[in-house]
């Protein structure tokens, strides 16, 4: 089973989106998957809730190392979602699990500053100092068009300890997708296939942490 963790210690950063883009997928390219949510806030619970039964599904499950338990031996992907703000405490319960670690960064001033801290927090994680846990950043929400975006993404790069794994545009898709249970990777038009793009650097990545 490969599992994907994905945390920040900023809330709105995008992580139940990455979460759910990826479990979405994963199911498409015909793998079980499951998601355990361990954030309060329960969005990537509920987006599976909400998942058409026509659509290759996705197991969910609530907490943290409960869910854990009733997560199906047969799972091939299991991507978790953890508490805004988490800290090492918070992703104890899954550190030693992971296969990967993705942390999702919006480009603003608060969220580099406040990613930046983090990042310095998870290199003193003993399976990150060690190697055995590799990280990749998500740049989230960007617009390309504009200076701000590709001057914060510059500065992600310069600063961070780890790399940039994916650069994922701003997009109201994504916000359409998720009140429906489904993700980019459930159709095949033109106008999506442009966004699939932007995952699979992120895709790539992944598979070869594995």
């Amino acid at each position: 089973m490969l599992v994907t963790l994905v945390a920040s210690s900023k809330g709105g950063c995008g992580k139940s989106t990455v979460v759910t883009q990826l479990a979405a997928g994963f199911a498409q390219a015909g793998q079980h998957t499951a998601i355990v949510d361990a954030d309060r806030q329960g969005s990537s619970f509920r987006w599976a809730e909400r998942r058409p039964d026509n659509m290759p599904a996705v197991q969910a499950f609530e907490g943290a190392r409960k869910a854990l338990q009733r997560v199906p031996e047969d799972t091939a992907q299991l991507v978790i979602d953890t508490p805004a703000g988490s800290g090492e405490r918070e992703l104890e319960p899954f550190l030693e699990l992971a296969s990967v670690l993705l942390v999702p960064v919006l480009p603003s001033r608060f969220d580099l500053d406040a990613t930046l801290r983090f990042l310095d927090e998870l290199k003193a994680i003993r399976r990150i100092r060690s190697g055995k846990l590799p990280v990749g950043l998500v740049a989230n929400r960007l617009k390309p068009w504009t200076n701000a975006s590709q001057a914060a993404v510059d500065e992600l790069a310069a600063a961070a300890p780890f790399p940039i794994v994916a650069r994922l545009r701003d997009s109201q898709a994504y916000v359409l997708l998720t009140a429906l249970g489904k993700g980019i990777f459930d159709y095949q038009s033109e106008q999506v296939r442009g966004h699939q793009q932007d995952w699979k650097p992120l895709l790539r990545w992944i598979r070869r942490q594995a």
